[in-house]
């Protein structure tokens, strides 16, 4: 059995620049109080910028993470 993949978003640098929850939105979306990228509250592990990426969105995750213009993104 493979670990579960884990997301990590480093929320400080966010541009808000929506490219993220555009790829893969059933994974990321965008904080209404503060506008910059979270993990989805289905997906989410502790803190809005932690969770885990259950294995039919490993691929929008990683184009996410591949895409975002500030690299702000990190899987493992």
């Amino acid at each position: 059995m493979c670990a579960e993949m884990k997301v990590h978003i480093d929320r400080d640098d966010c541009t808000s620049c929506a490219t993220c929850w555009s790829t893969c939105p059933d994974l990321f979306e965008e904080n209404p109080d503060d506008h910059f990228s979270q993990v989805t509250g289905a997906n989410r592990a502790g803190s809005n910028a932690d969770g885990s990426v259950p294995e039919d969105l490993e691929g929008c995750a990683v184009e996410a993470a591949d895409t975002c213009p500030v690299q702000i993104i990190h899987l493992d």
